[in-house]
């Protein structure tokens, strides 16, 4: 069955504790953090404070998605927070097998993200170290996007690409997903769905996080 995991980019985070909960509640698997630091992408975020108090508010796994240059310098830190998984990206990261490593070292699940434009090839030789792959389904920086299409494309190239190497990473997709693309998101062989703006910016984000859950299992 594959995983919910709502951004709380997109939450309120005046009441983060009790949006984090309202999502719980409606069937998410792991929460979602994007961390933005105002260089790699345009807007900047929050950092390893936000994810501990994310995590103290639920005992689901919490998901840190790193959009951030000179990640190494930071990775104890998200550790320390709370982190089950930090995603690194391939285009940010310049000795990528060694940040990998040294995010399992820490006793963290390690993942590479790729941006739209970039080709699956550029994470073939460190696909057999990686726990997460994390496709960019649109351009990272700003929540509230369209989904690429081109990415289903490239969810199903990931499906082969695992196969191939008797790989055993899940294929997270992040940005634009809706109750509308979901399905066809699953059927390209996606294992994790990162959904904020469709969840948190409704009016029952319980109901929201359930629809999607339901169109996914």
């Amino acid at each position: 069955m594959a995983l919910l995991a709502p951004s709380i980019l997109s939450a309120d985070f005046s009441n983060l504790h009790q949006q984090i909960r309202s999502a719980e509640i409606g069937g998410a698997d792991w929460i979602h953090c994007d961390v933005m630091d105002g260089h790699f992408v345009p807007n900047i975020s929050f950092g390893a404070v936000v994810v501990k108090a994310a995590k103290s508010a639920s005992k689901l796994p919490v998901d840190v998605h790193l959009m951030i240059e000179h990640a190494d310098k930071h990775l104890e830190a998200f550790a320390k927070a709370g982190a089950s998984y930090i995603t690194v990206h391939q285009e940010a990261v310049v000795h990528l097998n060694r940040t990998i490593n040294r995010i399992k070292e820490l006793g963290v699940k390690a993942g590479v993200s790729i941006n739209p434009s970039t080709p699956l090839e550029m994470i073939k030789e460190i696909a057999e170290e990686i726990d997460l792959l994390l496709i960019m389904s649109v351009n990272p920086g700003f929540g509230g996007q369209s989904f690429i299409n081109s990415s289903l494309r490239k969810i199903k190239e990931a499906v082969l690409l695992r196969k191939k190497i008797n790989g055993s990473f899940l294929i997270e997709v992040d940005g634009g997903i809706t109750s509308s693309n979901a399905k066809l998101i699953l059927d390209a062989g996606a294992d994790v769905f990162v959904a904020g703006s469709s969840i948190f910016n409704t009016d029952n984000i319980s109901a929201a996080a359930a629809e999607l859950k339901n169109i996914i299992k």
